[in-house]
């Protein structure tokens, strides 16, 4: 009989599998998302840490060599406000961050908070998966 893998040891493996300073700047970008929006469902996929609102994707923390991405799927909404934000196309952006530097949570925090204001209440984000 299969057994599902609850999506907190899920998370906490995926965790467990970053390098040291991967998994510092993964962990402080969880925190500061989690701060500005707790309701969030976080899950594993494509091997990275997927952030999820009434089923549709709304943040991704993506690890990289040398950074660490937050995607921001309704990012193309928000590049007047952030223009910190990277990226072309429809919908996707992402705010690049260098491993071993401090996560400006403050910014972090704002940025999810803008995202979550345009979806309103429960909705999808514009350009999810």
């Amino acid at each position: 009989m299969r057994t599902i893998v609850r999506p907190a040891a899920l998370i906490g493996a995926w965790f467990d599998t970053l390098r040291e300073e991967q998994r510092e700047t993964a962990q402080a970008l969880r925190g500061a998302v989690l701060a500005a929006e707790p309701a969030l469902e976080q899950s594993i996929k494509w091997g990275n840490l997927v952030f999820s609102r009434a089923g549709a994707h709304a943040f991704a923390i993506v690890i990289h060599k040398d950074h660490a991405n937050l995607q921001v799927f309704n990012g193309a909404l928000l590049r007047e406000r952030f223009p910190m934000l990277e990226g072309t196309g429809k919908g996707l952006r992402h705010l690049r961050l260098r491993y071993r530097q401090p996560v400006d949570t403050a910014l972090v925090e704002a940025l999810v908070r803008a995202s979550v204001a345009l979806v309103g209440p429960g909705g999808p984000a514009e350009g999810s998966a």
